[in-house]
């Protein structure tokens, strides 16, 4: 039986990878919110408390695992949030909160964990923004491709046997849409002279809550990838981040002028 630990189980991408490991792995699945434990433990599955806003949360929660197995086939790192609005609005403190959750908590909960994973893998959640940069949402392309850069020298350097792959989804029709909205009220709010572009994003957000790809299809890549001899560093899924990965190879000012056209038709 494989031991499973993933984070950010409770919601969206995360909660569909846990049930379906539920089903017939050991899964370490981690949570933040305590009115979630016990529908964990329902699941069949070992609830795990971490904070990726507090480094030491993370160790106590790698500690845990650590009491409860001395072996990790795969590493599902999945937990995040979304930082938008205007970058020169945007307190500094919401964008090193940004880097805390989506990059640095991954890398010191993994880094704690790597004697466990020696023969195992390790698959970030990673992003199609990871690929560059979308208006009003920079912080959470830097903080993605952050990660995807750091966990690939990781393995490049390591002279354990551990794999690293990336999975950068396009747009995925989750709650964390409407989440983000909620939680960059403020800063959506506070954007003075880009009211139209502000709520042009609100709309986008909400759209994509139930027009983005279905998340089933993101837990069959997972799996497909899990069960992989020798699978790839890096894998897309819709047609979206595919186009984003396509852009991304050409010189940044087109980028940029392609960017600024799209956005110019849409504030029409």
């Amino acid at each position: 039986m494989k031991t499973i630990v993933i984070t950010g189980s409770t919601s969206g991408i995360g909660k569909a990878i846990t049930e379906y490991y539920a089903k017939n792995c050991r899964v370490f699945a981690g949570y933040r919110n305590e009115d979630y434990m016990q529908s964990l433990k329902e699941l069949g599955v070992i609830p795990f408390f971490i904070n990726m806003s507090n480094p030491d949360s993370i160790k106590q929660a790698a500690s845990f695992i650590k009491s409860q197995t001395d072996r990790i086939d795969t590493l599902i790192n999945v937990a995040g949030c979304v930082v938008a609005g205007v970058v020169e609005n945007i307190e500094i403190k919401r964008i090193y909160d940004q880097f805390q959750v989506n990059t640095f908590s991954h890398l010191d909960f993994s880094q704690r964990l790597l004697n466990l994973l020696e023969g195992g893998r390790i698959i970030n959640i990673s992003s199609m923004a990871s690929f560059g940069i979308f208006p009003f949402v920079a912080p959470y392309c830097a903080s993605k491709r952050a990660l995807d850069i750091l966990f690939n020298s990781m393995m490049l350097e390591t002279k354990r046997n551990i794999k690293v792959i990336s999975v950068k989804p396009g747009v995925i029709a989750t709650p964390l849409w409407e989440k983000s909205i909620s939680e960059n009220t403020v800063s959506i709010n506070n954007s003075t002279g880009f009211e139209k572009e502000m709520k042009f994003m609100v709309k986008n957000a909400r759209r994509n809550q139930t027009k983005g790809l279905d998340v089933s299809k993101v837990v069959d890549l997972v799996v497909q990838i899990d069960n992989m001899k020798n699978p790839k560093t890096s894998y897309t899924i819709g047609l979206d981040a595919k186009a984003a990965e396509i852009i991304s190879h050409l010189p940044q000012d087109w980028i940029n002028a392609i960017i600024k056209f799209g956005l110019k038709r849409r504030m029409i």
